[in-house]
């Protein structure tokens, strides 16, 4: 049977057919509808953990103790992992063990452009790289059996394009894979020194036998064509290279570490002038240079963003075909706030206030953009709360006293505890804001340790932020709701007059929640209106001016009356108030 898949559900369609029976994973932008559509089969085992890290150890232990495992993050995920990886490089596995990581070229929902092929390579662990999303499924199965053949992890990469593009999958049937016996091994796994010097000689020779590898495994193929242009290519560049050159010769790459070098000498003897086309950072190119083969790669390739079949062809100089369009110009659409968000009110506040705005990961990143303005900084999750410390250490305890730290509740639950638990133990004075919307908001509504649900929806404790906070150390914690803008103000002003540290949790439920019941829209008054814009500050994409007037999107409100909080002239009403 055939179907059409997204590259993240073939993936997962994958795991499925391999035998993999435990799956862990924080929801990541390219990476989350993997664990996802895993957990829709009953013969495995799926879960959120906490974070990358936790998700990396557990597919280690389920690999150690006889399971086929898994682990799915985005790129900057596997910087949170990395600690687990190199070492179970180290290590080996049990049962296979399979990481998805999944990069963001051109970052629609990142915060940088990583290329996660120098983990592999620094970690010494084979990565495969599909091109589609029949490839995604079946270089699953061939990760699975490299790995149980070379006692390694293995490494799938995908991109923006793979994880969200569909294409046409053959499905096969489950392929059942019995639990291996467990057998203590402490000289295997257990890398102390002594242990983990002689499991260094063991992957060394591994690469070795896995460079052997790459010059005959079948994901590796040369396809011939016009041999003036030769191309070297992996992943998603395989198909623009595809539809921009199709005339050309192609070294298609599915293994992209460790990468061959006789194959590539082959295919380059057999053309007349070489290139690579490789998103993101020159790897196969270094790796040509390296072995003395002469290629053109990001001399006229591009370090930056995503490519297309329009880029490859300007960069060879080739004209490009004529191209239909619907001759009209696209509207911009900068991502903004939902309708009802609860964030909407906090930044407000802050920026008013115009405190320094120590930011971190999450939907609630675009309380920097206008017109909201608020907030100062972002690097990486958790980095919000130990950033601030360092900086009110740098500045000075009048600094304290004006600035605060947002985290999201699962950010906080990710890497945000240990950061409250450094300001305590360091004597720090910060104020903490833990904006909880009783989700994981920015990836899609995911549950997370403090709404009570697992992956599957079975009830499990739910997780305190209050009580995890007191643990930490800090004597004042208060919860506010956001839309309390009084209310939101008072207690940021208190909290950051005080010389301790301190955390407020603005707690208020997603406004996209199904479970959250919307008022009746609102509606301008414009015999009252005097456009003074105030409602304008808000930035709610439900409010507008047309024609010089203000107006509200029926369509878009959901009642949540942070406009009518902001109006001095009591020009602005809800529906009902109008009808009646």
């Amino acid at each position: 049977m055939k179907q059409l898949m997204l590259g993240n559900q073939a993936v997962a369609r994958g795991l499925y057919e391999a035998g993999c029976t435990v799956a862990s994973s924080y929801p990541g932008t390219p990476s989350t509808e993997i664990t996802e559509y895993a957990s829709t089969y009953e013969e495995i085992y799926a879960e959120w953990a906490p974070n990358e890290k936790v998700a990396c150890e557990v597919a280690v232990g389920a690999s150690i103790g006889g399971a086929r495992s898994f682990c799915a993050m985005k790129h900057v995920g596997l910087n949170v992992a990395a600690d687990p990886l190199f070492t179970s490089s180290y290590t080996g596995v049990n049962a296979g063990m399979l990481i998805v990581v999944a990069d963001d070229p051109g970052m629609h929902s990142s915060q940088n452009e990583q290329d996660s092929r120098h983990y592999a390579i620094a970690s010494k662990i084979p990565m495969v790289e599909p091109s589609d999303s029949q490839e995604c499924k079946d270089f699953v199965g061939i990760a699975y059996s490299v790995s149980e053949e070379f006692d390694t992890p293995v490494i799938l990469r995908t991109s923006t394009r793979i994880a969200h593009s569909q294409s046409i999958v053959e499905l096969c049937d489950r392929q059942e894979v019995p639990l291996k016996e467990y057998e203590k091994n402490p000289s295997k796994y257990v890398m102390m020194p002594g242990n983990a010097k002689g499991r260094h000689v063991f992957v060394e020779e591994r690469m070795k036998r896995l460079g052997q590898l790459a010059e005959k495994i079948s994901i590796n193929r040369i396809e011939m064509g016009d041999t003036k242009i030769g191309v070297i290519t992996s992943g998603v560049a395989y198909q623009y290279v595809k539809e921009a050159l199709p005339e050309a010769s192609i070294l298609k790459l599915g293994l992209v570490n460790p990468l061959p070098v006789e194959m590539i000498k082959e295919f380059a003897s057999k053309v007349e002038k070489l290139y690579v086309a490789e998103e993101l950072d020159p790897v196969i190119e270094t790796h040509c240079k390296a072995n003395g083969i002469s290629v053109i790669g990001k001399e006229i390739f591009s370090l930056l963003g995503e490519y297309s079949q329009r880029s490859i062809r300007d960069a060879l100089g080739k004209a490009n075909p004529s191209v239909t369009s619907f001759g009209e110009n696209v509207p911009v659409r900068p991502p903004v706030m939902c309708p009802g968000c609860p964030h909407r009110g906090l930044f407000y506040t802050l920026g008013k206030m115009k405190v320094m705005v120590s930011g971190d990961i999450g939907c609630y990143t675009l309380g920097a953009a206008s017109p909201l303005n608020a907030m100062d900084t972002t690097v990486c999750m958790g980095a919000s709360i130990s950033g601030l410390h360092g900086f009110n250490k740098a500045r000075g305890p009048e600094q304290a006293k004006k600035s605060v730290a947002v985290i999201g509740d699962s950010t906080f639950m990710h890497s945000g505890i240990t950061g409250l638990i450094n300001i305590t133990y360091n004597l720090g004075t910060s104020t903490v804001i833990v904006l909880d919307n009783s989700i994981t908001g920015m990836t899609g509504h995911q549950q997370n340790p403090t709404t009570g649900l697992t992956l599957k929806n079975a009830p499990t404790p739910k997780v305190s932020i209050e009580k995890v906070c007191e643990a930490a150390g800090v004597k004042r914690i208060r919860v506010i709701d956001p839309n309390d803008l009084k209310g939101m103000e008072a207690a940021v002003k208190e909290e950051l007059a005080v010389e301790e540290p301190s955390v407020i949790i603005s707690r208020r439920p997603c406004a996209l929640l199904k479970c959250v019941k919307h008022e009746p829209a609102f509606v301008i008054d414009q015999n009252k209106c005097k456009t003074c814009k105030a409602c304008m500050k808000l930035g709610c994409p439900a409010i507008s001016i047309t024609d010089g007037k203000v107006s509200i999107d029926e369509t878009l409100c959901v009642g949540c009356g942070l406009c009518k909080k902001m109006c001095a002239f009591d020009a602005i009403k809800s529906s009902q108030e109008v009808q009646g």
